[in-house]
């Protein structure tokens, strides 16, 4: 009986003791449970720098399309003003703002060998102009970076056929070629394609003045030059007759070369017309039809 008194006693011992380390092995898996949530917590520390990181990427997407809008408005900021006459083929106002008493400056078969001469000579005197371009006269590198030098100075660079034939003497096919491949390869090379068209020998016909309008171009002509004639071919006669020409109005289209003459007469050109109170055109600010 007193064994049998004893084992119970031992017994209960025993399941006491077990209890106790129960217990205590409750509370050490607590502890471990207490872990993950620490990482958790860690991890959501990591995701809101990731968020911070992401809100800066916005931040400066922001930035960047602030810039692009930026850049438009500069564009913007050059208002039209003017119009081509089609008739006269002279500039004419057609804001209340725009200054009558101007002239267009305009080059053509550039960039043959002294283009970037006339167009050194234009920015230093302060001169916007039209650089009419031939598609033969782009063939090498070399110069594609003479006409890339010439738009990055500031110059509007117009189209003035790839071969320069009569486009009244050749297929409708091959006058769209002449226009749409030169403004091909215009593009590609300063990555715009151009806002100016002129017929060489002045001929147009209704073929090239719809393959134009498509290509959102202004089309023109001129109000008068001279340096092709052999007269003109020498620098002081060039500049005289500019200056002083009968031809001379309001809204007079200038048309010149790239010639050595006309490169040695420039800077005597536009000098003579500002003494007769003429500014110069913006060819930026001149209207250009809708696609």
């Amino acid at each position: 009986m007193k064994y049998g008194k004893m084992m119970f006693i031992v017994s209960l011992l025993f399941i006491l003791f077990l209890v106790g380390c129960n217990e205590k092995q409750t509370i050490k898996d607590d502890e471990v449970i207490d872990e993950p949530e620490v990482e958790v917590e860690t991890d959501e520390s990591d995701n809101e720098d990731s968020t911070d990181d992401l809100d800066e990427s916005e931040v400066d997407d922001v930035t960047q399309d602030d810039s692009l809008e930026n850049l438009d408005d500069d564009d913007s900021e050059v208002e039209v003003m003017y119009q081509i006459n089609q008739a006269n083929w002279a500039v004419e106002p057609i804001t209340d703002e725009a200054d009558s008493n101007v002239v267009l400056l305009t080059i053509d078969d550039a960039p043959d060998k002294y283009a970037l001469e006339m167009a050194k000579t234009l920015k230093e005197l302060e001169v916007p102009a039209i650089f009419f371009v031939n598609g033969h006269f782009i063939q090498t590198e070399e110069k594609h970076e003479i006409l890339k030098e010439i738009y990055q100075m500031g110059f509007s660079i117009g189209n003035h056929t790839y071969t320069h034939p009569n486009l009244g003497q050749i297929s409708e096919e091959e006058q769209k070629q002449e226009i749409i491949e030169l403004n091909d390869l215009i593009e590609e090379i300063i990555g715009e394609r151009p806002k100016f068209f002129r017929a060489p020998f002045g001929v147009n016909t209704d073929n090239t003045k719809q393959v134009v309008e498509q290509e959102g171009m202004v089309l023109m002509n001129w109000t008068y030059g001279y340096d092709w004639e052999s007269a003109y071919m020498e620098a002081d006669a060039l500049a005289d007759i500019m200056v002083n020409t009968e031809y001379l109005r309001d809204g007079a289209n200038l048309l010149m070369h790239d010639r050595e003459w006309t490169s040695g007469a420039l800077a005597d050109i536009v000098t003579g017309l500002r003494d007769k109170g003429y500014d110069f055109v913006d060819p930026n600010q001149i209207q250009r039809p809708s696609k």
